[in-house]
């Protein structure tokens, strides 16, 4: 033993431990150096010293190399409780044969490897304690944030999870989020109303909820009426405006074929006002000839004029005339964008008091989207489900 690697050892063990040998395979002899120990069950010093064991604990590496720790314990006798008792070594959990700053050291190579299979073969360990010491740092996390109190502004989201194979049908995570820290509040597995009611009911504070954000799903709607009592909906803006596309899309394959241009798909659904001259020209030239996708394009643009509109009264006024308007019309697609428009007139409008949207809430899908794509998919939604909100919140 040299004694450079002896004041290495002595700087960077744990507290209260005394070095007494350093091997050059990594392993360390040390004892723990006290006066008296407190028993864990009566609270009662005691000095009865009795027996004396050896343990074996994995402590973090050191400059790429690993380090052992063979601790000798000492056995006290508890005069009070007439009980026996090992002495505690801080920083190593009692049952564990691993030190906190080890499992730290392995949760922080999980956010920093691309997969959790790295950390098991860089740390020399299972990828059962890999899991075990990942998910207890995640929920340990979500558990110091639990208490919080509804916000005044939320939003909805939901975005496909995977397959659930008992049903055979797509599974769905709903998403919501707190619009005032804009950081996501809770990740439910399911959409319908009764899942949302059982995964929610613990957080308090349902009358602090004013504004709530939302995709147009009905399940959603019955959930935010029935659970918040004086909150409003606002329809997201950007749902609205897309509620034309499926049908823009269908009739240029109709005229196109489906390996169109791609030039041509983004110049139809961008806003006229981003376009430049020369695109607007050839565009108009183009839906001159096919005069069913040319009121479709105008109708679409109408929306996004619509929503350029400041104030409610001006845009309460302007849904009217829209509305109105689109009654006269003898396409399909418009008679069917009028009777959603009417049965979401209440949320479409709110928009215009509130100025929300989801937009942050489709960030956050995309980061759900890497998290699934980074770990090749989860087998547990419970796990995916804490890996999200860590990684959003």
């Amino acid at each position: 033993m040299t004694l450079p690697e002896f004041k290495i050892a002595e700087f960077i063990l744990l507290p209260e431990l005394k070095i007494l040998q350093c091997g050059g395979d990594g392993l360390w002899l040390c004892e723990k150096v006290s006066s008296l120990e407190v028993c864990p069950r009566c609270a009662s010093p005691s000095k009865v010293i009795y027996d004396h064991r050896w343990i074996n604990v994995r402590d973090e590496p050191v400059r790429n190399r690993h380090i052992r720790l063979k601790i000798l314990k000492r056995r006290f006798n508890c005069k009070t409780c007439r009980k026996p008792f090992t002495e505690p070594v801080p920083g190593i959990l009692p049952g564990r044969r691993t030190t906190q700053r080890f499992r730290l050291a392995v949760v922080e190579a999980c956010d920093k490897y691309t997969n959790l299979s790295q950390v098991r073969r860089d740390f020399r360990v299972s990828s059962y304690f890999v899991y075990q010491s990942h998910y207890e740092r995640l929920r340990l996390n979500l558990r110091e944030k639990e208490g919080a109190a509804w916000p005044s502004a939320i939003g909805m989201d939901e975005h496909a999870y995977g397959k659930n194979k008992e049903l055979r049908r797509t599974q769905f995570v709903t998403t919501i989020v707190n619009h005032n820290k804009g950081k996501m509040l809770e990740a439910v597995i399911g959409k319908t109303q009764a899942e949302l009611e059982a995964a929610t009911a613990h957080i308090p504070g349902r009358e602090n909820v004013l504004w709530a954000t939302l995709d147009m799903c009905d399940p959603y709607r019955n959930y935010i009426h029935s659970f918040f009592p004086n909150a409003k909906l606002v329809a997201d803006k950007f749902h609205v405006l897309r509620l034309l596309t499926p049908a823009l899309l269908k009739k240029r394959k109709e005229i196109t074929g489906n390996r169109a241009d791609l030039r041509a798909k983004k110049l139809l659904l961008m806003s006229a006002k981003n376009l430049t001259y020369s695109e607007r020209l050839a565009l108009d030239q183009f839906l001159r000839r096919y005069p069913d996708m040319h009121e479709l394009y105008g109708w679409k643009e109408r929306l996004h004029s619509f929503y350029r509109i400041l104030g409610y009264g001006r845009a309460y006024e302007a849904y009217k005339k829209l509305v109105d308007d689109m009654s006269v019309s003898f396409l399909p697609e418009i008679r069917k964008l009028r009777k959603t428009l009417l049965k979401w007139k209440e949320e479409v409008l709110n928009y215009f008091s509130s100025r929300l949207t989801n937009a942050r809430l489709e960030g956050f899908n995309c980061k759900a989207s890497v998290l699934k794509r980074r770990a090749y998919g989860y087998r547990n939604p419970n796990n995916y489900r804490i890996q999200l909100l860590n990684a959003c919140s």
